[in-house]
């Protein structure tokens, strides 16, 4: 029998146990910053936080801190009227993110050519050699992953953090874009462009490394648009048998 004035723990009116988060906020950030990069939030989208929060089944108050955090690094944007919304697919945007990219990685190969010991080169040309055995069939998340790996380990030989934090933060904004790339066909090119770059290193010809990451990764905005065009039909048919 309980005292007056408290209730049993089977009594009626007695509260809920609040719902404890399962994700940690590394875990809820990971999972949104990959739903945005990879446009699961369709373009121009409004963000419905209370829909997330359930399907994450995850509170309000760290949710809504990684969200912020999102916007601050460019995954989603915000309105005042709207809240957050997913960003756009935009030719303009993707073009300017490559040319942010191409000044970050020319930067790095500089840096790499003085800093790169002979040992991180030999690693990374061994990594290269053996991604050049998987075949260009191969599911284009993997390839993707793969050429974000050559292109992290190339910058990771400058011993510069800051450098690797920006170069990974491009890479995942621009990560859509880039496995569509992929899917249609690019593979082939960006691993014979990796065994140039790699021999360049070696050399440490500053002028020659920098010359042909310009040509790897610069991109003309009409060929970044036809590839958005490729990117919106696969966002609005994905979903459909």
């Amino acid at each position: 029998m309980t005292q007056a004035g408290t209730r049993g723990p089977l009594d009626d009116g007695a509260p809920a146990p609040r719902k404890r988060t399962s994700l940690s906020s590394s875990a809820i950030y990971e999972r949104i910053k990959n739903m945005a990069a990879t446009y699961e939030f369709k373009p121009g989208e409004r963000i419905n936080e209370i829909e997330l929060s359930k399907r994450l089944e995850v509170s309000r108050t760290p949710l809504r801190e990684v969200l912020n955090q999102l916007m601050v690094e460019g995954f989603l944007e915000r309105t005042a009227n709207k809240g957050f919304t997913s960003r756009p697919l935009d030719a303009k945007q993707v073009f300017d993110l490559y040319e942010y990219r191409l000044g970050i990685e020319t930067a790095i190969a500089r840096l790499a050519c003085k800093r790169a010991t002979d040992a991180g080169i030999d690693e990374l040309a061994a990594a290269t050699m053996r991604d050049n055995s998987i075949p260009d069939d191969s599911d284009s998340a993997e390839l993707l992953a793969l050429d974000e790996d050559f292109h992290m380990g190339l910058a990771r030989l400058t011993r510069n953090e800051e450098f690797v934090r920006a170069l990974a933060n491009v890479n995942a904004r621009i990560q859509y874009v880039r496995w569509i790339d992929m899917r249609n066909g690019r593979r082939p090119y960006t691993q014979a462009e990796h065994v140039g770059i790699i021999e360049a290193l070696k050399s440490r010809d500053e002028t020659a490394l920098v010359a042909l990451l310009e040509s790897h990764i610069a991109r003309r905005q009409d060929q970044i648009t036809e590839v958005i065009k490729l990117g919106y039909s696969e966002i609005y048919t994905r979903s459909k048998p």
